[in-house]
């Protein structure tokens, strides 16, 4: 009997220990914004909307400590409009559309399978003054973000699909002073089309007061629904950012080429910075992007998001947006942030 105990006691505390090694983690944001939406080309719409400096979103992550410098890892993110409640980005989004993956990391660096981001939306999160705006930063909108009118699209992105990849294997390099990188293949999973897949890679740098990123894409698979694109696109972007206390400028310029009958190729050109103001921070944005087709968009933002705290914020933002033929559209909102 007490041989029993003995071993029921060990057989508790190895388990205390496994689950002690072990963190899962419910996390997310609530952005909702009051004010005006207006793209170019379009009809001006006042809302109270998600997702003004941030898309809704929350989720599930975990790490267990396997030991030996191993750990395992898992995410389960999901978007919604905090609005209204409805789940996803827009109708028809997977349920887990953000982030649903494994991965195994250590001393060589890490590698993760599942849906994660796609390498095209990181770089340009941390190489522009706005972040993750899908609402107001140009430069997401110039990359992600395709304008309609009443009878379908009438402002092109310059991105070949989505902000993540599905299906995908992710190598991820350990941080060596101060550099880290990506690299990226989404299997297309089309059934006659084997050679139809996504390869990527991005790169981060982040040195003092200097930060240095880009990414290059060869996409022939679309997102979130993996439906093959009609043509090729391939896609990069270099973008950089310099702090100077009083100021942090950035810059960035990116090429796309499409393989069909007219070889279609877009140029874009950022110019941004933002720069500390009490307890928070001015935020400015130009963008312009040109098309081979003889278009060009150019969008203008100016904000302020002021901290609250170290989870909350609150800001008001303005941008104005111009497209070659179509009269131009002004957008303003104000709202608040929370991370969780």
């Amino acid at each position: 009997m007490k041989k029993n105990l003995i071993a029921f006691a060990a057989a508790a505390l190895c388990a205390t220990g496994v689950y002690a090694q072990s963190t899962v983690q419910l996390t997310g944001i609530v952005d909702l914004y009051a004010g005006s939406k207006q793209y170019a080309g379009t009809q001006k719409s006042t809302r109270v909307d998600s997702g003004g400096l941030t898309t809704s979103w929350w989720g599930l992550k975990g790490t267990e400590d396997l030991g030996g410098g191993l750990k395992a890892s898992f995410q389960l993110t999901s978007f919604f409009q905090a609005d209204s409640g409805v789940q996803g980005r827009f109708g028809g989004d997977t349920f887990f559309s953000r982030d649903a993956n494994v991965s195994l990391s250590g001393g060589f660096g890490s590698v993760l399978v599942g849906r994660w981001m796609a390498p095209n939306f990181l770089p340009s999160v941390v190489g522009n003054p706005i972040g993750d705006s899908f609402t107001f930063s140009p430069l997401i909108l110039h990359k992600d973000v395709p304008v309609f009118g009443a009878n379908g699209p009438i402002i092109p992105t310059m991105s070949p699909s989505d902000t993540g990849w599905s299906n995908q294997v992710v190598y991820s390099t350990p941080d060596i002073a101060g550099f880290k990188a990506n690299l990226q293949y989404q299997f297309g999973e089309q059934a006659g089309n084997t050679g139809k897949n996504n390869i990527g890679a991005n790169f981060f740098y982040f040195g003092g007061p200097l930060t240095l990123t880009g990414f290059y894409e060869n996409a022939d698979v679309g997102n979130p629904g993996g439906a093959l694109l009609a043509n090729n696109h391939k896609y990069w972007m270099l973008l950089g950012a310099y702090d100077l206390g009083m100021v942090k400028p950035y810059l960035s310029y990116g090429e796309k080429k499409i393989d069909d009958t007219t070889n279609t190729k877009g140029k874009t050109y950022q110019v941004g910075a933002s720069a500390p103001l009490g307890q928070g921070k001015l935020l400015v944005e130009w963008v312009k992007t040109e098309w081979s087709f003889n278009t060009e968009r150019k969008t203008f933002a100016l904000g302020y998001d002021y901290n609250l705290s170290k989870r909350t914020d609150v800001y008001a933002m303005y941008m104005n947006d111009k497209y070659t033929g179509l009269n131009s559209g002004n957008s303003v909102g104000v709202g608040v942030r929370h991370r969780f």
